[in-house]
């Protein structure tokens, strides 16, 4: 589905922007140990390893690289002091000087590959063949595009790198969609993706036991899910449960909501439970997507244009607008939780239960499992 919120340009030019929900994404999980322990010999050197050079995730089906790109990673033998993933998006949207050399094609308001709206942008670690059957991805980060603008991330993955030392493979998603017309984004629209990891081997922050993702999907309804067994290993002290939550949608006139589409404006209570007990509810909601707008003025003082920096294809208004608990060109960060009971070796299960959920709208969930010792 697609949202738009037009933003009229200078020379008639018109931008629209929307927020696609990605695709359920299928993944692998998995546990290990990362030892915490002190380490009489020297740590080797800081290393980097590379995963995605400038790589265009297209719009086109036909394409490589439609909507996702895979590649190999090794984090190494561990334990690492510290573990980054770092990214740059790059868009051939902006800076609008770009255009002078890739102008739109005759009857476009865009050039044809640039895409202006804002999508889904996640990061997951060994997705799997089959999602059927298959565990689900690990995902590493949530954010969103900005609208047709760069952005840069440093994620700290240190925990899962001392988890899951040595070989993974590595995903990266954007629900890119292109306008065949070329009135509202490009014709041929995509992003280009770089990605490495800079590793610093030495003395584990935690001894990391078990990382395993729970639930790595969309939920399309209010109804309670089956609860997810797993299980806590020996010698676990404390724990970490990151949960993930975005609403998306396209549907008007939802209850509970403010603009439209829904879910996107849409306040809804999260209730999470462990072994069928209700530990917390939580209501998913950013409120500070307009720290996300620097005002900037493209073209003469008296003519042009005014835009947000750090969405340049946006409007303003639009980039401002309080969200279920994502922004455009920004993470969404996980809600932390250290469950006492899953602080106890054994058997063990999760769930959710979103509310209420609009015909039409989704949320985007993921959960992940962390167990340390001492």
């Amino acid at each position: 589905m697609l949202r738009a919120v037009c933003l009229v340009f200078f020379l008639g030019l018109v931008a629209c922007s929307s927020n696609d929900e990605a695709a359920a994404p299928s993944g692998g999980s998995g546990g290990g140990a990362g030892d915490a322990g002190a380490d009489t010999t020297a740590p080797p050197a800081p290393y980097t390893v590379d995963a995605f050079d400038k790589v265009r995730i297209n719009s086109d089906s036909s394409k490589e690289n439609f909507q996702h790109a895979l590649t190999d990673v090794d984090f190494g033998a561990g334990p690492f002091e510290k573990v980054t993933l770092v990214v740059d998006l790059d868009t051939t949207c902006y800076p609008f000087d770009k255009w002078q050399d890739n102008p739109p094609p005759s009857g476009q308001n865009w050039p044809a590959d640039c895409d202006a709206f804002d999508r889904n942008f996640e990061f997951y670690l060994d997705p799997a063949a089959d999602p059927a059957t298959d565990p689900p991805g690990i995902e590493l980060v949530r954010a969103i595009t900005p609208f047709g603008g760069p952005l840069h991330l440093d994620v700290d993955v240190t925990d899962v790198a001392n988890g899951l030392p040595g070989k993974h493979t590595l995903k990266v998603v954007i629900p890119t969609w292109s306008d065949g017309a070329g009135q509202v984004s490009g014709s041929d629209g995509g992003w280009f993706v770089s990605a490495h990891l800079d590793v610093v081997p030495g003395t584990a922050p935690r001894k990391v036991l078990a990382v395993k993702s729970l639930f790595n999907g969309s939920q399309t309804k209010p109804d309670p899910i089956a609860a997810i067994p797993f299980e806590v290993p020996e010698g676990t002290t404390s724990s970490r449960l990151e949960y993930r939550a975005t609403g998306h949608g396209g549907v008007t006139g939802a209850s509970g909501c403010g603009l439209s589409p829904a879910e996107e404006f849409c306040l809804r209570t999260h209730a999470l439970f462990v072994d069928e007990k209700s530990f917390t509810d939580v209501m998913p909601w950013r409120d500070d997507c307009d720290t996300l707008c620097t005002i900037a003025h493209q073209g003469p003082a008296n003519g042009g244009f005014d835009y947000c920096q750090e969405n340049p294809c946006g409007a303003i208004a639009s980039v401002k607008a309080p969200r279920a608990n994502w922004c455009p060109g920004s993470v969404t960060p996980a809600y932390d939780f250290d469950v006492p009971e899953l602080s106890t070796p054994g058997s063990h299960s999760f769930r959710f239960q979103i509310g209420e959920v609009a015909d039409g709208g989704s949320w985007r969930i993921s959960t992940t499992f962390f167990a340390f010792g001492e």
